[in-house]
């Protein structure tokens, strides 16, 4: 019985390692020119944080080595590797926009939003330990989690490379200034106080739950209209939803 207890208290932390070994392979990817492939692994590594934290509240196999491991794990998933996704995204917009880019000729400037993607693994890094170190982050979140930023870096990517999408669309988003706008709005949510709502439920009750309701309502919406081009969408109304909430609330 002790050894069935002992092994059901660390399965929580082998789908953690799951989500570390995808944060890895979607680095792998990239180096790769896989880029594709690095897509799923990120969206992939959100479903396995996603089901640590079920497993540990179902099983009741929480510990502080697998709180620890958690954190490493997001930091490679949701922090190094969108950081290397984004740092994609901009260079091909560089390559979109100008023929004959190379690092080596580039202006100062160009280098400067070329590496502002270095803010997004340093503010994920924070983002996390701010997690850590607090515990009243269960229903609300202090800042955007590094999932949400991790799956809207890319899921938008799996939008903007697939071959159905409009190429006039996909000039005017791969646009380098406005990725370095959206690396530092990313930047700064990760490390704002900035109240995002979570998806645990105390009850059930939809006068308690009305932001958690909503935000579901409009995600299927979305998924039944848009499909796939949905899961990016569905991470900015999040952060819309969360920003009204919060600019309300003080406004009162």
């Amino acid at each position: 019985m002790e050894s069935k207890k002992s092994i059901v208290k660390h399965i929580p932390n082998l789908i953690t390692s799951l989500n570390l070994v995808c944060g890895l392979l979607s680095i792998i990817m990239m180096i790769e020119g896989k880029i594709i492939p690095a897509f799923y692994l990120i969206l992939l590594a959100a479903v396995f944080d996603f089901l640590d934290g079920f497993s540990a509240r179902i099983l009741n196999a929480y510990s502080d080595l697998g709180k620890q491991l958690d954190s490493l794990a997001d930091m490679v998933s949701f922090g190094i590797a969108p950081a290397l996704l984004m740092y994609y995204y901009i260079k091909y917009s560089f390559l979109l926009h100008q023929s004959g880019f190379a690092i080596e000729t580039t202006a100062w400037h160009e280098i400067i939003i070329l590496y502002s993607v270095i803010l997004i693994a340093v503010a994920s890094g924070f983002r996390l330990a701010k997690f850590n170190t607090d515990p009243n982050q269960s229903f609300t979140f202090s800042g955007l989690p590094t999932p949400a930023s991790a799956i809207l870096i890319a899921s938008a990517g799996l939008v903007l490379f697939s071959p159905d999408f409009p190429e006039s669309y996909r000039q005017f988003i791969l646009n380098p200034y406005l990725l370095f706008v959206s690396t530092l709005v990313l930047s700064f949510l990760l490390v704002s106080k900035i109240p995002m709502f979570s998806l645990k439920f105390k009850d059930y009750k939809f006068g308690n739950n009305i932001t958690r309701y909503v935000f579901l309502l409009i995600s299927v919406a979305l998924l039944i209209i848009f499909k796939v081009i949905a899961i990016p969408m569905i991470i900015i109304v999040y952060i819309i939803i969360s920003v009204t909430v919060w600019i309300w609330g003080t406004m009162k």
